[in-house]
C-alpha cells in the first residue's frame, strides 16, 4: 500500500510550505511497508492481580527513531512502553511495542526531511501500535486500553526547542561541565 503527498495533496505538503504545497515539485512520501518489529507483554503478578479492584495508574513512554536505509528509503520505529500498576503499586502489566515502517521519501532534504521523519511517519505508525497495545492488553486478561492520539507535531517542536535551548546553554556556560542529568538516555 502506498500513500503519498505531493504538491497537489491535501494537508501539509511535503515541503511544509504555508500553502500546503511542496517546496519541490518532485517531492513525495510513500509508505513502502509497515510492520511489527518487537512486542513484549508481561503480567508478573497474575493471577493474583485479577483478585482485587482494578484501578490502575498507567504510565506511557514514547520514543521514535529513524535511520536511512538505501537511497531514499528510511526506517522509522515508534516505540511505546505502557506500565500499569494497581493502587497498591502492584504491577498489573508491562507492554512494549516497536511498530516500524519503511518510507520512501524523495526530493526532501535537511530540516524538512527531519520534520517528516519526526511527525508524518510517527503519525502514520500510531494507529497500528495503538491496536497492538489494545489487543495485547485484552488478551492478557485486562480491560482494553484505548490510547488517546499523540500530537507528534507538537512533540517534535518541543524536542527541537529543548535541543536549541540545550545548545544555547552549552555555548553560554563559562565552564562547560556535563552532569549525569544532562546526558540523554
Amino acid at each position: 500500500m502506498a500513500e503519498s503527498e505531493s504538491s497537489g495533496g491535501q494537508g501539509q505538503g511535503v515541503g511544509g510550505s504555508p500553502d500546503g504545497g511542496a517546496a519541490d515539485k518532485g517531492a513525495s512520501v510513500a509508505i513502502d511497508r509497515i510492520y511489527l518489529k518487537d512486542l513484549s507483554f508481561e503480567s508478573p503478578n497474575s493471577p493474583e492481580v485479577f483478585r482485587g479492584d482494578w484501578k490502575p495508574e498507567v504510565s506511557v513512554d514514547l520514543n521514535t527513531r529513524s535511520a536511512r536505509l538505501d537511497g531514499d528509503f528510511f526506517e522509522v520505529v515508534l516505540t511505546l512502553t505502557i506500565t500499569a500498576k494497581n493502587k497498591e503499586s502492584e504491577h498489573g502489566y508491562l507492554v512494549e511495542v516497536q511498530q516500524a515502517g519503511v518510507f520512501n521519501i524523495v526530493g526532501v532534504v535537511g530540516e524538512q526531511l527531519k520534520t517528516i521523519l519526526g511527525t508524518f511517519c510517527p503519525n502514520t505508525l500510531f494507529p497500528y501500535v495503538r491496536e497492538v497495545i489494545d489487543s495485547s492488553v485484552a488478551k492478557g486478561g485486562f480491560p482494553p486500553l484505548q490510547l488517546a492520539p499523540f500530537n507528534f507535531d507538537a512533540l517534535y517542536r518541543q524536542a527541537q526547542a529543548e535541543a536549541q535551548a540545550n545548545a544555547g546553554a552549552a555555548v553560554g556556560d563559562a565552564a562547560p561541565v556535563q552532569s549525569p542529568s544532562d546526558t540523554k538516555h
